[in-house]
Order: C-alpha cells, then structure tokens, then sequence
C-alpha cells in the first residue's frame, strides 16, 4: 500500500498514539506452507519494516512490538539462537529506511542478558535513531511483564531501604517511573492492542500498562498481517467507547 493509498483510507479515522503488536503466528505461517518455523520468523521480521512504515505514515507515536519473551528461552536452542540474530539482520538490512522514516528506536527488556552481539546491535540502532523525532518504534525484546513488575518493585524497595524514598510516597507515577517502559513518557500505556494469529492472551505483556488498553484480536498471521489489517483493526478500535473507569 502507497502513502497515497493510507491517506485516502484514514479520512475520519482516529488513529491510536501508541500500538501494541504481539506478532503471533510466525511458526504455524511457515508450517502451512511447508517450511520451517525460522522462515517464518524471517518472513515476519520483514513485515515488522512493512507495518512500521505504515504506523509511522499514520501518525501513530509509539509502536510497541513484542518480538521475544522471557518465556522464550524455553524454546528449542536452534530457534533461540536464530531469533538472537533477528537484530543483527533487520538492523543491518533495514537502518537506512528507519533513517529516512524519522523513526527513533527504542529496545524495552532486560537487554543485559543478551547476548553481547545481540545487545551491541540494539545499543547501536537506539544510538544511532536517538535524535530522530518521528514515530518510537519500540521493541519488547527479552520481556516479560511480570519480571518487569518485580524488577520495579526491587528497584523501589532499594530505594526505600537507602532513605532515598518514602513507602507511602510510593504511588501509581513512582512505580510507572521504574519500568522500562517511562522512556516513552506520556505513551507509555497502548491505547491499543493488537494479537494476530486469532489467539485471545496477553502472553505476559505490558501488564501494568494494558489496564485500559483496547485489544482486537486479528486473525491472520503476523508474516500475511498487512496495512489493510492494520487500517480495519483501528476501524475497530474507533467504534470502541473507552470509558476509563467512568460512566
């Protein structure tokens, strides 16, 4: 889809500052066509270009993409290795065109416990887009919500211990503040969430910060998820009354 093409889809559509992605469905993709499930993931991770070029054309802000789980180590050793070389291609393949977008980087995870190729890749494309001012292409890579639930509150209890806090000065800004995701400021919540591949969970993701988030669960795969789907499942987000707790 040409720019011209969003532009004529989006009169009157009210685009969300800040998507969720979890991009679902790589595996089963390459197994209905024969091939192994690292095709998929190679075919998805192309889509991530396709779909952020999108988003950002849109006018999203941030654009959270969930591309590997704490859980994910639990997966068999030749997949973990090749999902920990996912950075180094797309970064290497695709940095120009992020350049050209204006799209600025942003890596959300325990990245420490990548492996040092992997970790040097992301540091360089967040140093490298750090000044760019357009959409916040924002990657969950080693990330659990849990684990960043319980990093957060370790991070608060230190505090507490060394006098630099209160307890009861710990409030709802003070725990958001220690999460990984305070570096996207005021978009630091999705508006919303989208899941392809039909499956309806969370999977351990944004837990703290999809307490009012919009989910629509999308039934294509992540590598044949397109910017018609995108476009239809704002259209859904649209029609939702988000009421906040309020009447």
């Amino acid at each position: 889809m040409t720019e011209n093409n969003i532009d004529g889809q989006i009169n009157n559509l009210r685009v969300p500052d800040h998507i969720a992605i979890i991009m679902d469905g790589n595996g089963r993709w390459a197994k209905r066509s024969g091939q192994p499930r690292i095709a998929g993931h190679k075919e998805g991770m192309n889509n991530v270009k396709r779909i952020a070029t999108t988003a950002s054309h849109l006018g999203v802000k941030v654009l959270s993409l969930y591309a590997f789980s704490t859980e994910n180590w639990k997966r068999p050793s030749t997949e973990v290795s090749f999902l920990m070389k996912l950075p180094v291609d797309f970064f290497g393949v695709f940095m120009p065109d992020l350049i050209k977008e204006n799209i600025k980087v942003v890596i959300t995870g325990f990245k420490d416990d990548l492996p040092a190729k992997t970790q040097n890749v992301v540091n360089k494309a967040m140093e490298d887009t750090k000044d760019n001012t357009g959409m916040v292409l924002n990657f969950a890579f080693n990330y659990g919500g849990r684990a960043e639930i319980i990093n957060a509150t370790k991070i608060l209890a230190e505090k507490a211990v060394a006098g630099e806090i209160k307890p009861q000065d710990i409030d709802e800004k003070a725990f958001s503040d220690e999460l990984f995701t305070s570096v996207l400021g005021k978009y630091a919540d999705p508006d919303l969430l989208i899941r392809t591949s039909g499956e309806e969970r969370i999977s351990n993701f944004l837990l703290w910060q999809m307490a009012y988030t919009e989910m629509v669960f999308d039934d294509a795969y992540w590598p044949d998820f397109t910017s018609d789907n995108l476009i239809n499942d704002i259209r859904t987000f649209n029609d939702r009354d988000r009421r906040f707790g309020t009447v």
